[in-house]
């Protein structure tokens, strides 16, 4: 569904990913995984067309993507960034409707407002204050439905779990494997390598802005190098 091909993104005279590859398929959630520098974000900036690769090619159905990230939005390609980046001044609605800039059916747009409601119930009750008032986990469930407001194909997850408390953690994660099994295809880019792989049907483990390994997540995660080397030396896998 979605190809990543031999990418290299360069910050002036430092090279950030050196030319990786990778594919996410249809309808599964692929991890990306590995410490701060590794090339995580930058690869998911790269395909939502928040920074600008310096060669390779980000192809989707067969096509190259554009490189504006609004025209990477109205491919059905759609990145909630890290830090949540909501906006704090205007309501919780106004942050969603936002989101759905390329809906452009009122029943449609309608529709979707009324899903997100459903799934994130916390959100319709505090629909009109400002986003800024909302927990860290509520501004987060306000950047999943925000992303979910334009009925996207593909999601870009960069550190979702970032700055939660531990139960906020278990429910993202439950949340995405559920749009997981709604249909929407994940590219999920965390820290928190365990739980990441954990839910992973496929996943990569980056260095330096290399793939220094890749496999299911359960093979990654039973790995006893891969355990050693980024999950912290920890005890049996979950």
């Amino acid at each position: 569904m979605l190809e990543v091909k031999n990418l290299i993104v360069k910050y002036g005279g430092i090279t950030a990913i050196q030319g990786i590859s990778l594919s996410i398929p249809r309808r599964q959630i692929v991890a990306m995984v590995g410490a701060n520098g590794a090339g995580k974000s930058t690869t998911i900036n790269a395909i939502s067309g928040m920074v600008r690769k310096t060669s390779g090619d980000i192809v989707y159905e067969g096509k190259s993507l554009p490189t504006r990230p609004h025209e990477v939005s109205r491919m059905g390609i759609v990145q909630v960034p890290e830090g949540r980046k909501i906006f704090p001044t205007i309501s919780v609605e106004e942050n969603l409707i936002l989101g759905a800039y390329v809906v452009k059916d009122p029943l449609v747009l309608k529709q979707n407002l009324e899903r997100v409601y459903s799934l994130f119930p916390v959100l319709k009750a505090r629909r009109r204050q400002g986003g800024g008032t909302l927990s860290g986990g509520e501004q987060q469930m306000l950047a999943f439905g925000r992303a979910l407001m334009s009925n996207p194909n593909i999601l870009l997850l960069d550190e979702p779990s970032l700055g939660l408390a531990p139960k906020l953690i278990i429910e993202i994660f439950q949340f995405i494997e559920k749009l997981k099994q709604e249909g929407l295809t994940i590219l999920l880019v965390e820290q928190n390598a365990t739980k990441a792989l954990s839910i992973a049907d496929y996943a990569y483990v980056l260095e330096t802005g290399r793939i220094v390994a890749e496999g299911s997540g359960k093979e990654l995660l039973a790995n006893p190098i891969i355990r050693k080397a980024y999950l912290g030396c920890l005890d049996d896998p979950e």
